[in-house]
């Protein structure tokens, strides 16, 4: 690929992961940062990752070959008066956001349909900020592409080959199908996991013996309900409909569960689990959905002074990050008392033959 100039507004978790990684498979890219974040920009230059920063929208960005949008979706119609009259011909504008009708409604107003091309890298973590972007967070992610009518076949084809060459796997869409999708896989399931947290919030007893043994199967499927509350107010408000239209038909499966518990219907109660079983057991294993996968190892261990750090010893001696490490307290729908989270699914396997080698009995969970 020919040597590329790409600007960023907005350095966040995906802006910068996405500039990590150009910068790590396209090392020769100069690249352009704008962020309000004085701190990020100046983390950036430190790094390597960008070339030049700016504090407001420079001229510079005159030079981009591609130029992401990465800043929170309440300040695109502001950043996009100040790109417009910078684009030069051919250049490719994309954005990274979750919604795709808003950021379209957008484009075809200033009347740059010819230049955009739609982008949503399914790929995200509960942390956010520049300080937490990884090079390999789009690894085998699903980036989705949404391009206009307007949209050269051309400009399409690099932009592919792009998201391709920094590990990730493009899919093409119309913005429509996208927003409908996305709502049902990712916006509604945050909504869900939020009011399960405040529903356990509001129930719980003084002594919080709810908050306390909370764990397991609750802590997995609201995992997702630490994520950042000004974005997924934003994702929310400009995705209205579809959740609203699919939050709608999931009240309505709600209350048929309530009404087969109150009439003890045990065989429809049956089928619905059943159901949802072998539904979740089809899909594939890989980590290209918008909800990440968490990897991790239980171990069971002596209740002994050291018995913990000896296990961390371990790992980190063979230089394996470790992104969590706990005791786990409630051992419903667990598999050993010590549960240690990895950043990347490869550390499991060398983490148990490590452990196994050491005489003790880890489970990989993936």
């Amino acid at each position: 690929m020919e040597q590329l100039t790409c600007g960023f507004i907005g350095l966040g978790l995906i802006g910068g992961s996405i500039a990590k990684a150009i910068r790590r498979f396209l090392p020769d890219t100069r690249i352009y940062a704008y962020d309000i974040n004085e701190k990020a920009l100046s983390l950036s230059l430190e790094e390597g990752v960008s070339d030049c920063t700016f504090s407001v929208i420079s001229d510079k960005f005159s030079e981009c070959d591609i130029i992401f949008l990465c800043a929170p979706v309440s300040h695109n119609a502001a950043n996009l008066a100040a790109i417009k009259p910078l684009l030069k011909a051919g250049a490719i504008l994309t954005d990274v956001g979750s919604v795709k009708t808003d950021i379209h409604v957008h484009i075809h107003a200033q009347g740059l349909d010819r230049f955009f091309i739609g982008g949503h890298p399914m790929a995200g973590s509960e942390r956010f900020g520049y300080p937490n972007a990884k090079e390999g967070l789009l690894e085998n992610a699903y980036y989705i592409l949404t391009p206009t009518a307007e949209s050269p076949a051309g400009n399409l084809k690099r932009f592919q080959s792009l998201v391709r060459t920094i590990g990730a796997i493009p899919l093409v869409l119309d913005y429509r199908t996208h927003d409908f999708v996305t709502a049902g896989v990712s916006h509604l399931p945050h909504v869900i996991a939020s009011s399960l947290v405040n529903l356990v919030h509001d129930s719980d007893s003084e002594d919080g013996i709810m908050k306390m043994i909370a764990a397991g199967g609750f802590k997995d499927i609201t995992r997702i309900a630490s994520s950042s509350p000004e974005m997924w107010q934003q994702i929310c408000l400009t995705n209205a409909d579809n959740i609203v239209s699919l939050l709608d038909r999931y009240i309505t499966s709600l209350q048929t569960v309530r009404q087969n518990l109150c009439t003890q219907n045990g065989t429809a109660l049956y089928d619905f689990f059943d159901r949802g079983r072998k539904y979740r057991d089809s899909f594939l294993e890989a980590s290209s959905g918008p909800i990440k996968k968490s990897y991790a190892v239980y171990v069971d261990i002596p209740d002994e002074p050291g018995a913990l750090a000896s296990i961390a010893t371990i790992l980190a001696f063979h230089q394996i990050s470790i992104k969590n490490i706990g005791i786990i307290h409630n051992r419903e729908f667990e598999q050993g008392v010590l549960r240690i989270e990895f950043w990347e699914e490869s550390a499991i396997e060398k983490a148990v033959s490590l452990l196994t080698l050491r005489g003790y009995n880890p489970i990989g969970d993936r």
